[in-house]
Formats: C-alpha cells, sequence, structure tokens
C-alpha cells in the first residue's frame, strides 16, 4: 500500500509540476498532461527535456543585444511620419509597431519580391558573387545537394579570395548535414558553426528551440529575408511535394542593420565571438524610400513580438486580410481576431497546403476550419504542389514575409524573422502572388466539410490537442 502511495504522490508532483510551470499557456500544459496521462514517467522526463523555458538564454541574450548596440557605430534610421497614408490614420497599430524597441520602423529602403526559389537563389548567388568585405549566411536548413554544394563552393571561393564569411545552420533543422560539409568549408577559411547542436540542445534541456531564421547579408549593405532554406526541395526535387510555393526578399538599405544586428548576435550565442565595427553598418547610399521593420522573435525576448504584429494588424483591418502559411494551428488571441474581423465584414481569406509534408500537423491544422468558417473566414488548399510561403497583407496598410508559420511553434518556441513592408508597390506585388496562389487552390466548401468522416474529426481533435507540442 505504502508503494502505491509513492507512486501516486510521484504522479500528482509530476502533474502540479507542469501545472506551475506551463500555467500561461494552457493549451500546452493540457498536451503535456495528455502525454504524462498516457506516458507516466516518460512523458515527464520528455517535459524536462524538450519544453522548459529559456530562462538563462534570456538572460544572456539580452546582455549580447546590449553589447551589440553599443558597439554599433549607428543604430539604424527611424522612420518619421509614415509615407503610408493609411499608416498615418491608424495610430494605434503604428503605436504597437513603434513600441518594439529592437525592431525599429526604419527609412529609406528598396525591396525585391522573390517569388520561390529559383529567382531567390539566383539573386543571393549573384548577391555572394559581388560581396566586397563579408558574407553572413543563417539558415534553418542546408542540404548537401546540388543547389546546397553551389552555395558551398561559391562560399569556399569567396573566402579563398579573402572575404570574411560566416555560416549559422540550425542543429534540428540541419540535423542530416553530414559533418563534411561545414568540415569543407572550415578547410576554406570560412567560419561556420551549428546553433544549438542536438546532444548539447538535449542535455542542456533545449531541443524543443530552433533557430528557424532565414538570413544572408552581403557587406552590410544588402539582406535577405523569407521562407526559403537551402535545398534541392525548393526547386522540385521532392517527389512527395513536388513543385514548391514560397516567398523571399531582398532588401538594401537602413533595414539591413536589424538583420545584420540580428545575425551577429545569433552569431555571438554560437561562437562568443564578438564580431563589429563600421564595416559590418556601412552609411546607406541609395535612394530607396521604402519603411521596412524587421521584427525578430524567439524564446529568447521578453514578448512576442511577431505574434504581437499579426494580432495588431488583423485588429487593425477594415477591408481585407490575406495569409498564406504552410502551417495553421493558430493561437486563441489570432483565432479570436480572424473571426472577429471575418464576422465583421473583413475579406478573411487563408491559403493552406492542399499537399501536405506532415499529416499530424494537417489533421490539428484542419481541426480550426469549421469554426472559422462559421463567422465568414474562407479557406483554400494549394493544389500545384506545397505551399511554404509565410505571408500577411492588411487592406494597404502593410504586408509581412519572413519565416513565422501562423502556429504556436514559431510564437512560442522558434527563434524568428519577419519583415514587415508598407510600400504600396510591395504590398500590391504580394497581393497579386496571392491571387495567383488563389487560382492554383480549390476552396474549402464547409458544407462540404462538415460531413467529412468521423475518423476524420477523431484524428482533428487529437492532433489539436497535441498542437502546442508540433
Amino acid at each position: 500500500m505504502i508503494w502505491l502511495t509513492g507512486i501516486l504522490l510521484i504522479y500528482l508532483f509530476q502533474i502540479v509540476t507542469i501545472v506551475l510551470l506551463e500555467y500561461r499557456h494552457p493549451s500546452k500544459a493540457i498536451a503535456w498532461l495528455m502525454i504524462l496521462f498516457i506516458f507516466p514517467l516518460i512523458g515527464f522526463v520528455m517535459y524536462y527535456f524538450l519544453a522548459q523555458e529559456y530562462k538563462k538564454r534570456r538572460l544572456v541574450r539580452r546582455k549580447e543585444k546590449q553589447a551589440l548596440l553599443l558597439n554599433f557605430m549607428q543604430e539604424p534610421e527611424r522612420a518619421g511620419a509614415m509615407r503610408n497614408a493609411g499608416m498615418n490614420n491608424e495610430p494605434r497599430l503604428f503605436g504597437l509597431l513603434d513600441s518594439f524597441s529592437e525592431a525599429p520602423i526604419t527609412s529609406r529602403n528598396e525591396t525585391t519580391v522573390l517569388t520561390n526559389a529559383p529567382h531567390t537563389y539566383t539573386a543571393m548567388l549573384e548577391a555572394i558573387e559581388q560581396a566586397q568585405h563579408h558574407i553572413h549566411v543563417e539558415s534553418y536548413i542546408v542540404r548537401d545537394d546540388t543547389i546546397g554544394n553551389t552555395f558551398r563552393e561559391l562560399l569556399e571561393r569567396k573566402s579563398r579570395a579573402g572575404i570574411e564569411v560566416r555560416v549559422i545552420v540550425d542543429g534540428i533543422g540541419s540535423y542530416h548535414l553530414p559533418a563534411s560539409y561545414l568540415a569543407n568549408l572550415k578547410r576554406a577559411g570560412v567560419q561556420a558553426e551549428v546553433f544549438l547542436p542536438p546532444s548539447i540542445a538535449f542535455f542542456d534541456k533545449r531541443m524543443n528551440y530552433r533557430n528557424h531564421r532565414k538570413i544572408m547579408v552581403i557587406d552590410g549593405s544588402v539582406g535577405f529575408v523569407g521562407g526559403i532554406n537551402i535545398g534541392d526541395e525548393h526547386l522540385g526535387a521532392d517527389a512527395k511535394l513536388g513543385f514548391w510555393r514560397d516567398t523571399h526578399l531582398r532588401i538594401s538599405g537602413e533595414a539591413v542593420r536589424t538583420l545584420q544586428d540580428t545575425f551577429l548576435t545569433d552569431w555571438l550565442f554560437v561562437s562568443g565571438q564578438t564580431v563589429n565595427g563600421p564595416v559590418y553598418a556601412p552609411n546607406y547610399g541609395g535612394t530607396g524610400v521604402e519603411e521596412v521593420q524587421i521584427i525578430a522573435s524567439g524564446p529568447d525576448k521578453q514578448g512576442d513580438a511577431i505574434l504581437e504584429m499579426y494580432f495588431g494588424a488583423i485588429c487593425a483591418a477594415k477591408q481585407r486580410v490575406y495569409l498564406t502559411t504552410p502551417y495553421f494551428i493558430p493561437e486563441a488571441s489570432i483565432e479570436m481576431a480572424l473571426k472577429t474581423a471575418a464576422a465583421s465584414g473583413v475579406d478573411v481569406r487563408i491559403i493552406v497546403p492542399g499537399r501536405p509534408d506532415s499529416r499530424l500537423v494537417h489533421w490539428a491544422s484542419l481541426a480550426y476550419l469549421e469554426e472559422l468558417m462559421e463567422a465568414g473566414v474562407r479557406f483554400y488548399q494549394y493544389q500545384k504542389g506545397f505551399i511554404h510561403a509565410k505571408t500577411m497583407i492588411v487592406d494597404e496598410l502593410l504586408a509581412s514575409v519572413g519565416t513565422a508559420n501562423m502556429d504556436l511553434r514559431s510564437f512560442f518556441s522558434n527563434f524568428e524573422l519577419n519583415a514587415v513592408l508598407f510600400d504600396a508597390r510591395t504590398i500590391r506585388r504580394l497581393a497579386a502572388d496571392f491571387t495567383e496562389d488563389l487560382r492554383d487552390s480549390e476552396q474549402v466548401r464547409l458544407e462540404a466539410f462538415r460531413h467529412r468522416p468521423r475518423i476524420a474529426r477523431g484524428k482533428e481533435i487529437l492532433a489539436r490537442i497535441l498542437s502546442p507540442l508540433l
């Protein structure tokens, strides 16, 4: 009897620990309690190693950020009155965006929307070829395949020519990248590091945190950000997924300073090296006039800036909200904002994959569709291949392109990076791409969706419960 009491006390201790540590995120707590119920001891061990908060890392990163800001010769030039007339009429939304102290709304930028990988890789390789001083590359996934080796060989050649080259890959995302790939880079003089290698992340209880950012900065004056990693699957080489639809950005101007700052902060963490000086933040000499805001978020931050940006923008919408995301597991506030916008007459359309790369995530996404469609949200499933773009368009106010998916992992666990764009021309270009994607999609009809099989509903319910962990 005593042993039974002891087991019950241990089980109760595990439940109380999870509840106390996850009280800020009830859905996450429920997911872990379900795993604990199914696997009483194993579930708690998994929680201990995979899910604990990053408190120590936050302190370290805050110190890194302060050091870098002190070392830069000058901060990005902040925008004053917005050129976008609509934003000038939205003081609450502007006030929210302007409150992100580490993400200034910068002026004097020029952006180019890069639709799909062929255009993106061409632009990136051309920029690398033209580098005169340094090349900084950060990617969640790098493959040892045709395009991966094209990048590697060019980086090696530039390094041998005397250009500083720094590369960061994520330990989980690039888990299959052979050690020889980075070894070859290093032999050529490239400085290459892994962000949280799996073994270190596991024993340091940070396995659940991934650097999902995709950054490239050339000579501190040209930058790239968006959804595209470095791998042949983005060129349609994956037979299961086929054509890969994605969106990336090329940026020149003041916003590149924020991209550089984010990269160098990550570089300081992975390498222990502080890189600073005016050559890494040169004066912008172009004629760009666009306002751009680069927002970084992650478990090292005090707030959830990308989530707050999405929420604030959706709440400010009066005509339209167009979203594209490969993974749709909305946080409760985003779900409510979408419902409220649609119910009030805003044209809310969301494109999700019709050919998913993850069945469990797909089922979890479907679990949200019925109630949102009942509120007036329209969903479309992309049929041409796999859609991986992460974009949002709100009226003529702003657009967002970046690495963050519309899911809980991107909002709370991953290190992410989004560009918020205010230029009318750029917003129109992204809207045109969205319209084109609608033509390659099938609308999900509410009545037909309601009559899906019970087994499908069961999968969706289970996946939704587990979705905070996906």
